[in-house]
């Protein structure tokens, strides 16, 4: 009978095992480069002096009430505005324009791997063979010569037996993976929000 123990014992679990969680590190590594890699192409640009924050413009017109609605030619004046004020509608229309950093707008890339199954299932099965053969032959010769009686025979027998041991081997490897779009880390949340203070309206 084999030793199904050794047998086990001779698998290199490092490959089976180890494989995937180096795989899922690697994987790890670069989806990190992969949101550096999207800052950096999407939120800067090239200016004269190296790299420079890349911002979004926006211009519209932006209706807002009339605080001077009703105000007479004296109370203009007194408020130092333009005798051409318009005091008659009850909205104004101003032009704003607002400068954004680009970054602020878009989500970042921040895939984390939270968990990682791996199912490892190895079956031996030890088969024993025996295989039993039988062989008879037999011939016989009569001859007759005149008063002369001659007889022949003959026989043999031969029987074999041959036994065997085969170990029949199946594995099979499961790799469960979970990911997920992580927070972004503090250190760029910070910045982010900084960068959310400097938007610009005029």
């Amino acid at each position: 009978m084999p030793n199904l123990v050794q047998e086990l014992n001779s698998l290199d679990f490092s490959v089976y095992i180890g494989g995937p969680l180096q795989a899922a590190v690697q994987a790890q590594h670069a989806a990190s480069m992969s949101q550096v890699s999207f800052i950096q192409a999407v939120g800067f640009e090239d200016s004269g002096s190296g790299k420079a924050l890349r911002y979004v413009d926006f211009d519209f017109t932006k209706s807002t009430p009339n605080p001077h609605v009703g105000k007479t030619a004296q109370q203009l004046t007194d408020e130092g505005l333009p005798p051409g004020t318009d005091v008659s509608s009850n909205f104004i229309s101003t032009e704003v324009s607002i400068k954004v950093p680009f970054l602020t707008m878009l989500t970042i890339p921040a895939l984390r791997i939270e968990e990682i199954t791996i199912d490892f299932n190895a079956k031996l099965t030890s088969t024993e063979t025996s295989n039993v053969s039988s062989e008879f032959a037999a011939s016989a010769e009569l001859g007759i010569n005149y008063k002369i009686v001659n007889f022949k025979a003959s026989a043999s027998y031969k029987r074999s037996s041959t036994r065997g041991v085969s170990v029949e081997k199946t594995y099979n490897l499961g790799v469960r993976v979970t990911a997920l779009n992580d927070e972004i880390p503090a250190g760029l949340d910070r910045i982010l929000t900084m960068l959310e203070d400097s938007i610009v309206s005029a």
